[in-house]
């Protein structure tokens, strides 16, 4: 090849449609349609880490970091961003990204998590939810861990935040566990869909006890956070997920396959949460409702 189409030169548009059999027009059109989305959903993921880094930060500190990031945006555009994802800035207590609104009007319950140490699985569960970034869009992930064996008991993914969200990991929770009446503590921060009717009146049909952090408090569920903390760092960074189905398969491989079964835990004595639970007494009663549960969890 010579001249324009040698080594290391780049193909025009009309070049690069002609050879793949599109239109110029049609190019175009596709490229409107989803660059905006891309780009929209790149900051924004972008801007919820530059909100953890700095969390003393508002809108009008971040924007500059985004510019020199080379993000051409204004004060009104990054305001508005962290408005809709609620990214406060921190004043004078521990920020966390905000997946749960707590502004309602629901009945706040006691934490009763703070002062427990569980001695036996299925005495306090903890539970919560964070994003997990797409290419165009967000999904959200709700889990529920047992708060003695670190494993992950529950979980559930979806496009929204609606209480469907957190009900369905409860509801995987419960068809895998055997719950002693009034002996379990479900313990989550304050946001809506755990403290609506719904998710509350589930609770109380299996008689668990509801549990709820402190407001502005993400140390009251440290162990949800730490899990979470893990899933960003060794599955879903740098990870591509094409769609919300390919994001579930992969994620629901991670749970299940690493994290549960394979990952050692420190405070475990280096044992992952599924070998320690098999190495207590309880694990008789747990293991036949576990492996169906396992098989089914992520299909």
């Amino acid at each position: 090849m010579t001249g324009s189409q040698g080594k290391g030169s780049k193909l025009s548009v009309e070049a690069l449609c002609e050879a793949v059999g599109v239109s110029r027009a049609g190019f175009y059109r596709r490229w409107h349609e989803h660059a905006p989305k891309v780009e929209e959903t790149a900051l924004r993921d972008r801007l919820q880490q530059l909100c953890l880094a700095e969390r003393f930060y508002g809108y009008r500190r971040i924007t500059p970091l985004l510019r020199s990031d080379g993000w051409c945006v204004n004060h009104k555009r990054v305001a508005r961003l962290m408005r809709e994802d609620n990214l406060l800035c921190l004043k004078g207590r521990t920020f966390r990204p905000a997946t749960t609104d707590a502004r309602h009007s629901w009945r706040i319950w006691p934490n009763l998590a703070r002062e427990m140490e569980p001695t036996t699985i299925n005495q306090l569960w903890v539970a919560d939810i964070t994003y997990v970034h797409l290419n165009e869009a967000f999904v959200y992930l709700a889990v529920i861990l047992d708060a003695v064996s670190r494993k992950v008991v529950g979980w559930s993914m979806a496009e929204h935040l609606r209480a469907e969200l957190a009900l369905d990991a409860l509801a995987m929770a419960l068809e895998r566990r055997t719950v002693v009446p009034d002996a379990l503590v479900h313990h989550s921060d304050r946001g809506v869909q755990y403290a609506c009717g719904d998710y509350i009146e589930r609770l109380e049909a299996a008689r668990i006890v509801p549990s709820m952090s402190r407001s502005g408090c993400p140390y009251d569920n440290a162990m949800a956070e730490s899990f979470m903390k893990t899933l960003k760092h060794e599955e879903v960074n740098g990870t591509d997920y094409r769609d919300l189905a390919d994001a579930k398969a992969r994620i629901g491989t991670f749970i299940e396959q690493v994290y549960n079964r394979q990952r050692l835990h420190s405070a475990l004595a280096y044992r992952s949460p599924e070998a320690y639970e098999n190495a207590r007494p309880w694990a008789a009663a747990q293991q036949p409702m576990a492996e169906q549960a396992v098989q089914l969890s992520f299909l």
